[in-house]
């Protein structure tokens, strides 16, 4: 088997528990995911990772493969390990199980990234913001890449500081910033290589594991993006959501052209609580404070009725190749030198 997907779908969330079964339009979140990431046609399977009954149950009843895992798996990327464990294949792409409205062309893309080199051990999605007030939020993680689309860093703070402007972002458009989005794939090797080392410093610090990998002397290829994400981790971005789903018959709008400003308005810094994730690091662009946070870009219409606008089509043409995506891969991924003092276990 060359690509398999997995979905992790952890059900005692801490900030929402259950959230995998709580429904949008009649089916749970989970199902949502599984039958959008079905539709990516580089996957020759697909399989919820799961360590609840009460998801095993859904899942099966919706006519999906699920796999029950240990309760005790300290997060997303260790129940995929377990998961795939017995399984012969190449390549691993963990899809996050609370983002509904996940673009099959993603995943088709960061799997092909990893296919077209075998020296990338571990590849990610990365999209340009749009936004200048989501380069100061530290919800929304922030990544920076070499000239050939390795990332350097990730973080929660703004990368890179525009020494000249400071956080007041009037220099927004002069230089490519990139948020991340949590969608990745590995070697099936380097899945264990990666869950078998310890927590590391950083990862400690932003809370985002992906830096354990950085930390090791790994690389990690990126894969920019036209497509943004929805995540569901509060019940309050769940009704957002079900509000805009209700929605979904309105004519979709036609997406206009971002006027570049020289001069961007500036943007406040006010104080923002850093929730870090359950299990998995969920969407770093997903609302993680039901009551100060918002989506940006006026709750993503354009991105939600893009969805809707698609599946209407998709409707009348089910063999329509999603491999379709405007997504451009950036490079490719491969092992660095680790550093000498590595801490596998």
């Amino acid at each position: 088997m060359r690509v398999i997907g997995i979905i992790p779908a952890r059900y005692n969330s801490t900030r929402f528990q259950g959230k995998v079964l709580a429904e949008i339009d009649g089916k749970p979140i989970v199902q949502h995911v599984y039958e959008r990431a079905k539709k990516a046609k580089i996957l020759d399977d697909l399989i919820v990772a799961t360590d609840d009954e009460r998801v095993v149950k859904v899942v099966e009843a919706f006519g999906g493969k699920v796999a029950f895992t240990s309760p005790d798996q300290p997060s997303g990327s260790d129940r995929i390990a377990e998961v795939v464990n017995e399984i012969d294949v190449k390549i691993v792409v963990n899809i996050q199980g609370d983002e509904p409205l996940i673009e099959p062309a993603m995943i088709n893309d960061v799997a092909e990234c990893m296919l077209k080199d075998e020296s990338l051990v571990m590849a990610t999605i990365i999209r340009r913001l749009e936004e200048p007030s989501d380069l100061i939020d530290p919800n929304i993680v922030k990544v920076v890449c070499d000239k050939e689309g390795f990332a350097l860093y990730f973080s929660r703070s703004a990368i890179p500081f525009i020494r000249e402007t400071g956080e007041d972002a009037s220099d927004f458009n002069s230089v490519p910033i990139y948020k991340h989005i949590g969608l990745y794939a590995y070697t099936k090797d380097f899945l264990f290589t990666f869950t078998n080392f310890p927590k590391t410093s950083l990862e400690k610090a932003e809370q985002l594991e992906q830096l354990r990998v950085l930390e090791n002397g790994y690389r990690i290829k990126t894969v920019q993006t036209q497509f943004d994400t929805i995540g569901i981790d509060t019940p309050a971005d769940l009704e957002r959501l079900k509000d805009m789903w209700s929605k979904k018959k309105v004519e979709p709008k036609v997406k206009k052209e971002k006027s570049k400003e020289a001069n961007p308005p500036k943007v406040d810094n006010p104080k923002k609580e850093v929730v870090s994730g359950d299990e998995e690091e969920a969407s770093p662009s997903a609302d993680k404070d039901s009551s100060a946070q918002k989506w940006s870009a006026a709750d993503k219409e354009d991105l939600f009725q893009t969805y809707f606008h698609k599946e209407d089509a998709s409707k009348a043409d089910d063999d329509e190749k999603d491999h379709n995506s405007e997504t451009k891969h950036n490079f490719e991924t491969k092992k660095g030198s680790p550093p000498e003092e590595g801490n596998p276990t």
